[in-house]
């Protein structure tokens, strides 16, 4: 386990309630194995060795088999009926939040290849930042699909912008947001619900929360991830093979999975 230098709570909210539509698959995406586990087994060991204090999974898309395949990893389960987005999915883990006073840590379920190392230092420059939120992002030579981070002079998050809602010069910017990030929590749950609907997709986007943090002058910092596949997100079975391939060369001996679970697996 990965200790951090002071003891502030540290709770990690997952989100593994899609589907997956690109996945051509009914199960639900997060359950698609990879090197012979569920791919959101990694990111649950990951949480695991950053030292937090429990873990809240958030699940949707045929959630009895989720709970049921996944009960086994000592997490809580909340659930989300209608998948409305990022934004939705975490305002449905508030109520066991009501009285933690620390970090959240957000992360997605279908990044097995994230590593402790780097949420760690996440954690350590959101806390030395004194930041409100911190968020995980990667520089692609081709940022298409993925939303945009937009910085001020400074370099602090002004906000950020999903594909489909991008100008066509902020669809320039190659820094783009991995999903991951780390909220004060008090911070998160005092905006999380004016965040609404109003974009092409019809979503409650979790990036929202962003401006109305930087509308009260909040600090909001960005980490870039230091090997961009880290950050990647698989969405289907195409994805998912190519991430099976990296892991059977980098642990051949071990068909992919490392018996530990920590996904160390990139240089």
């Amino acid at each position: 386990m990965i200790k951090m230098k002071d003891s502030k709570p540290i709770v990690a909210v997952i989100l593994a309630a899609g589907k997956g539509k690109r996945m051509k698959s009914d199960l639900p995406k997060v359950l698609h194995k990879l090197g012979g586990k569920p791919m959101v087994e990694y990111v649950v060991e990951t949480a695991k060795r950053v030292g937090v204090e429990k873990i809240i999974l958030v699940v949707g898309h045929k959630r009895d088999k989720t709970q049921k395949l996944l009960k086994h990893l000592d997490v809580e389960f909340v659930i989300q009926e209608e998948q409305l987005g990022t934004g939705h999915a975490v305002m449905q883990a508030k109520d066991h939040l009501t009285n933690f006073d620390g970090d959240v840590l957000i992360l997605c379920g279908d990044m097995p290849l994230l590593k402790s190392d780097t949420v760690r230092r996440l954690l350590e420059e959101h806390r030395r930042k004194k930041a409100v939120t911190t968020v995980l992002t990667a520089i692609l030579e081709d940022p298409s699909g993925y939303g945009r981070i937009i910085r001020d002079e400074k370099g602090m998050v002004q906000k950020i912008v999903e594909e489909g809602d991008a100008s066509a010069d902020e669809k320039k910017v190659k820094e783009i947001n991995t999903g991951t990030f780390c909220f004060d929590s008090k911070s998160l749950f005092s905006v999380l619900d004016k965040i609404t609907p109003d974009n092409k997709q019809g979503e409650y986007y979790l990036t929202d929360a962003l401006e109305f943090l930087r509308k009260k002058n909040l600090p909001i910092w960005a980490v870039v991830v230091s090997n961009p596949q880290e950050g990647l997100g698989i969405n289907s079975q195409e994805e998912l093979e190519r991430m099976e391939e990296i892991l059977l060369v980098e642990n051949p001996a071990k068909g992919g999975a490392e018996s530990s679970g920590q996904t160390t697996l990139l240089s």
